[in-house]
């Protein structure tokens, strides 16, 4: 059991990359333009049934708003989760967790329950219309309310277990069945510099080498640095000379913004004491 928990605490530390913020803001603001308009198609509804349009015909516009509604709430809802699956929230922040997942059902409710309100209280429409308007409205709200819930929400934890559970499939040559998409890249990542740092640190006491390594501490006690750091094979190593270090595995450097090995190796397995790789 105690070999899981450092690989446990590793995990709470996986962060989107800039690429996937930047893909997933794209999406939630497109996702946000649909919405705007489905609440705009509703908008229009609502004028119009109180400028009495719909009490003797014109069904065919109605329906058409309805469907208009829909087709902007869903591609809002289709959108909006492709952006949580690039930048999913944490777990353990519960409410952010909730609202950031199950956002497009509400907006949908928002978009289509006080149309269909309307049309099935209004005293002056035609009942047929009432009736016809009325039946497609709850279907289609609740086929687009639908396709925004958030049945298997993805999080900052299920990630990041994911990440390193692939690194270790590729670090042991495995079938990678927890590289998804997501996730593959840093993962691979890991791996590739974990494998480098274990081939120059090899010694008599460890020849397999080791998984540790060393990096300037994120500024002012934060948890992660703001600019991109590189880790070395050791703390007395000329670039670290002075500075703030922690220390951890490749895994850990890379959650604090230290995610590039040295390309000092050869200087830096001589001041560490290391073999020099050949």
């Amino acid at each position: 059991m105690t070999d899981n928990k450092p690989a446990a605490d590793v995990t709470k530390d996986w962060h989107a990359t800039q690429a996937q913020k930047s893909g997933a803001t794209r999406l939630r603001l497109f996702a946000a333009l649909s919405w705007i308009l489905a609440i705009g198609g509703q908008i229009a509804g609502v004028v119009l049934l109180y400028q009495h349009k719909f009490d003797h015909g014109n069904v065919p516009l109605l329906i058409g708003i309805l469907v208009g509604i829909a087709i902007f709430a869903i591609a809002g809802n289709l959108l909006w989760k492709a952006a949580n699956r690039h930048d999913p929230a944490r777990a353990s922040d519960r409410f952010r967790f909730f609202f950031q997942n199950q956002l497009g059902a509400i907006i949908t409710l928002i978009a289509f329950l006080p149309l269909v309100f309307l049309i099935l209280t209004d005293k002056d429409m035609d009942p047929q219309t009432k009736k016809v308007a009325g039946g497609i409205g709850v279907v289609l709200a609740v086929i687009a309310t639908l396709f925004g819930v958030s049945f298997k929400t993805p999080s900052i934890e299920q990630y990041t277990q994911d990440m390193n559970t692939c690194a270790a499939q590729i670090k042991a040559g495995q079938p990678t069945t927890a590289c998804s998409p997501d996730v593959a890249a840093q993962a691979q990542e890991i791996a590739t510099d974990s494998a480098a740092v274990a081939a120059a640190t090899k010694d008599t006491e460890h020849p397999a080498g080791r998984d540790i390594v060393y990096w300037i501490a994120p500024e002012n006690g934060a948890k992660k640095s703001e600019t991109p750091h590189v880790f070395h094979l050791c703390a007395a190593v000329s670039p670290l000379r002075d500075k703030t270090v922690n220390s951890g595995s490749v895994t850990e450097a890379y959650a604090q913004n230290a995610i590039r090995i040295t390309k000092q190796i050869e200087m830096e397995q001589k001041q560490c004491g290391f073999s020099v790789s050949q």
